[in-house]
């Protein structure tokens, strides 16, 4: 018999306005919130794994301790690695070392956790499920969260793979065809946010001539994406989904080092979900 109350949590990513999703899934954790399965794309999976881990509190952290070391996102990075996000850095270097990510606790949460990637032939979605936090599964978040023209194209047992959000932004039609009835979806834009297509279409196709579907998937994205935030209203208006959006642009951008804006967005996060708090434990009861 299905289960007509199985828990969903939808990731939205967004590079650092994840800090927003961090700061919401914080105060998650601390009031032990439960989900049956979740899906994070990029941000949302990279700073998402941290539920399943059980980890509150480490997004910040770390993203106050290196947000200004060139190692983890910088210019400097792209032209030495081929990363603006360090690959090394931020899926080896400090989940094994500097600020340990609990792989054992992640392997043992029964909590199903995917990871949305594109694959670079097709221009389609992959959903994988993550299991044991170790090196393939870091390689799936790195997929994940990998920006076109701002990363190396990742490839896993044969599979070529960037940025889920090309392809799949808002994976809540996913969760629910998972049998998910009861989301919660946390968006990084605010309510009136419309994306538009891509300018400089003839530089993208340019740079990605290896990869003729791709292109032709991230000029599609915004119609993509404006599509699926009008399923989202939809779904929230029927009460099958409870959403949680910053309540205007949060204005921070993929390489934000100051301190002050890193916490402002992931205070922002925070204060959203405690005021809501009750009716999030309402609407998941």
């Amino acid at each position: 018999m299905e289960n007509r109350n199985t828990k969903g949590l939808v990731l939205e990513g967004g590079a650092l306005r994840g800090l927003f999703t961090a700061g919401i899934l914080d105060v998650l954790m601390e009031n032990n919130v439960l989900f049956d399965k979740a899906a994070g794309v990029s941000a949302g999976a990279a700073f998402g794994c941290n539920y399943k881990s059980h980890q509150p509190g480490r997004v910040l952290r770390y993203n106050l301790e290196y947000g200004s070391d060139w190692r983890y996102k910088s210019f400097r990075s792209l032209l030495f690695t081929g990363d603006l996000y360090g690959a090394s850095f931020c899926y080896h270097k400090l989940p094994e070392e500097l600020d340990v990510f609990d792989a054992v606790a992640f392997a043992s949460d029964p909590m199903e956790f995917y990871a949305v990637a594109t694959d670079v032939l097709t221009g389609r979605p992959i959903y994988h499920k993550l299991t044991d936090g170790g090196n393939e599964d870091m390689e799936w978040i790195r997929a994940s969260a990998s920006m076109p023209l701002a990363s190396r194209v990742v490839t896993i047992n044969g599979q070529k793979l960037l940025d889920g959000g090309i392809s799949d932004s808002i994976p809540l039609e996913f969760l629910e065809k998972q049998g998910c009835t009861r989301n919660l979806v946390i968006l990084t834009q605010p309510s009136d946010y419309t994306k538009r297509q891509y300018r400089y279409r003839g530089a993208i196709r340019a740079a990605l001539h290896k990869y003729p579907a791709l292109s032709a998937a991230l000029f599609e994205r915004h119609v993509m994406y404006n599509a699926q935030t009008a399923y989202v209203k939809v779904r929230e208006d029927e009460g099958s989904a409870f959403v949680l959006r910053p309540p205007e642009s949060l204005n921070i951008g993929p390489l934000e080092k100051d301190p002050r804006e890193i916490r402002r967005v992931y205070d922002t996060g925070r204060d959203l979900a405690s005021k809501k708090l009750q009716q999030i434990l309402d609407f998941l009861s």
